[in-house]
């Protein structure tokens, strides 16, 4: 997102001292109407990773309500700009409210925990992350089969690594580990976070998958980018992207699982 010039800067410090000294309702409506485009944008990266039948209106609704919560709650004496407090915060009204809704089929589910056990199987005999021709032989179908499955699974595989992924921080907020972790594209070193176990169960978990996942988790949880962006970077259509994300999130959800359990 474009940066502001400063006199925007100084104005929006002027409200935001304005509404922590004295609650100043105006001060906090002008707030929350300047961060609004916020909402948009996480709304148009969730989107991109949904089944059509998903509004992109409605995300926006639902991550306003999130944007509100994060306005409100925002401590100024943070070293953080509200930007990166308030993304994870928006993200994850627009999950809850989709999770409440419970709108993936059970067929869908069946099938996703299906596909995912046989990933979990091919991977303990294979010790590395199984192809998608390597499934199809596995459940007796052919690759089309299963890229449909896959595609059948994305709105699943959308909240399932923000379901097991979740962490509380030191003012109880609900906050995706995804968040907590350093950029996989880039060196830099690690921040303490409350769950370290479930971090390197995490960072364990991503390592065991093929380069081209591990790309496509990277760009999108980490860097922001849409599907599309990240098909033209690695030269696959958006649909394409969309199953590779499917795949490794069930593989990752599994995965982590099974690492947790060995170290209980």
């Amino acid at each position: 997102m474009p940066e502001k010039d400063s006199g925007v800067v100084d104005e929006l410090g002027r409200l935001w001292r304005s509404f922590r000294k004295s609650g100043d309702k105006d001060a906090r409506d002008r707030l929350i109407l300047n961060y609004a485009p916020l909402v948009k944008f996480v709304a148009g990266r969730v989107r991109s990773a949904l089944p059509p039948s998903v509004d992109h209106a409605d995300l926006v609704s639902y991550g306003m309500l999130g944007l509100i919560e994060a306005v409100e709650r925002f401590d100024l004496d943070r070293d953080v700009k509200f930007e990166t407090y308030a993304i994870p915060r928006v993200r994850g009204a627009m999950l809850d409210e989709l999770r409440s809704l419970d709108w993936v089929p059970r067929s869908v589910r069946a099938k996703g925990r299906e596909l995912q056990r046989v990933m979990m199987k091919l991977h303990s005999d294979l010790l590395r992350d199984p192809t998608e021709s390597e499934l199809a032989v596995e459940l007796g179908c052919e690759v089309d089969e299963v890229r449909a499955r896959l595609d059948a699974t994305v709105a699943m595989s959308v909240v399932a690594l923000e379901d097991l992924l979740t962490v509380s921080s030191e003012e109880g907020d609900r906050v995706s580990l995804l968040d907590t972790l350093p950029d996989l594209l880039v060196e830099q070193p690690g921040e303490a976070m409350e769950s370290e176990v479930t971090r390197q169960a995490l960072l364990q978990a991503i390592e065991t998958l093929g380069e081209r996942e591990r790309k496509v988790i990277a760009l999108y949880y980490f860097e922001g980018f849409t599907l599309a962006r990240i098909g033209d970077i690695i030269g696959v259509t958006e649909s394409r992207v969309s199953q590779i994300h499917s795949k490794s999130v069930l593989f990752l959800r599994a995965r982590m699982a099974e690492i947790l359990e060995a170290g209980a």
